[in-house]
């Protein structure tokens, strides 16, 4: 029988330019509509794709800081979130629901 060889998934390996990570933010805010945690861990995915050390550098946190912060277990006040997505070259565009 022939074993199947597996790899560990990392969705941060395939979030290589800006509009993936965009579209990758974009459907997790629709799929998890309210869930502050889903949206930092999220951000951590697409700050991962980015390198830790680089966002933290751009955004002014430390890097201690910033994993803790995108872990999904604190809840960041909106400017750091804020500096995040801007170190992230993200932006928050609000529009009408339907």
């Amino acid at each position: 029988m022939t074993k199947t060889r597996t790899t560990p998934y990392d969705v941060a390996a395939y979030l290589t330019t800006p509009a993936k990570r965009a579209a990758y933010l974009e459907a997790t805010l629709e799929e998890f509509q309210g869930d502050a945690q889903a949206l930092m861990e999220a951000l951590g995915d697409i700050a991962r794709s980015e390198g830790m050390a680089n966002v933290a550098k751009k955004s002014g946190l430390s890097r201690e800081s910033l994993y803790k912060t995108l872990s999904g277990t604190r809840k960041p006040g909106f400017a750091t979130i804020l500096k995040i997505m801007t170190a992230l070259g993200l932006q928050i565009q609000v529009v009408a629901r339907p």
